[in-house]
């Protein structure tokens, strides 16, 4: 059994104590699936008063995060990691969206350096000579990479086999690769569909007929219709209707030549 070893590279190293040490990722770290490592980015600055950033040539506000002490943090790192399959990761709001997809892609990694990233960003030279990938969770701001950095190490670690007590259920999710098949000719993929548990009613609310049913060729295709009808409305950016399988069509009501 490998472990999968994320490195953490921040200014704000007591942030992670608290998010890291409940839940899924720390019961990881207990199995010895997952070890996770935090550094402090002022422990590689090259001067006494541990400086990490400076303005940027040529003008602008705010500060940018000095190559040096990245540079060395990084190298300290691979000099005491072991694995080849490696990663280094910039948290940054001018990098590649991160994803489902993505997230697989590191899960086969056996190391993970990410560096969170502050203020106006880092210096470019670390972006085009040390870092491999350059990543943002989302298209809004934040303050730092921290939140980003817990959002990819809890992303990735539960793709990993033995963590999850289910791990069929993966297939199941929101964003979920599809399966082989129809489906997967498809460029698309949907939102997970709804779900319900006891009481079958409450305050007059009752839980969709099909599903109390017993028959389970009824239930896929409601659920699989749920999904579509819930991508549609919520994110419908992921799928369009000319790029949907005639089965799905049919599940909404849209192939023509199934009414005809």
């Amino acid at each position: 059994m490998s472990t999968l070893t994320f490195d953490i590279v921040s200014i704000f190293p007591v942030f992670f104590g608290g998010p890291l040490s409940v839940g899924m990722v720390h019961q990881a770290v207990k199995k010895g699936l997952v070890q996770v490592r935090v550094h402090d980015l002022r422990g590689f600055a090259q001067d006494r008063h541990r400086t990490v950033d400076d303005r940027p040539f040529g003008g602008g506000e705010g500060m940018v995060l000095k190559p040096e002490p990245l540079f060395s943090a990084v190298e300290s790192i691979h000099a005491t990691a072991a694995g080849s399959r490696r990663r280094v990761v910039l948290l940054s709001a001018q990098g590649r969206k991160f994803d489902q997809r993505y997230a697989f892609e590191l899960a086969g990694c056996d190391q993970i350096t990410l560096i969170c990233g502050r203020y106006e960003g880092v210096d470019e030279r670390v972006v085009q000579h040390l870092v491999t990938d350059e990543v943002s969770i989302g298209d809004y701001i934040l303050n730092g990479g921290e939140v980003a950095a817990c959002v990819v190490v809890e992303s990735v670690t539960r793709l990993l086999p033995e963590v999850l007590n289910d791990s069929r259920s993966i297939a199941n999710e929101s964003f979920a690769e599809p399966a082989e098949g129809k489906q997967a000719e498809a460029n698309y993929v949907v939102l997970d569909c709804p779900h319900y548990t006891r009481p079958a009613e409450y305050r007059g609310m009752r839980v969709p007929r099909v599903l109390l049913s017993g028959d389970h060729q009824q239930i896929r295709q409601c659920r699989r219709r749920w999904s579509l009808e819930k991508t549609l409305k919520n994110r419908p950016d992921l799928i369009n209707y000319g790029a949907l399988s005639r089965e799905d069509r049919t599940l909404l009501g849209t192939d023509s030549s199934a009414q005809s």
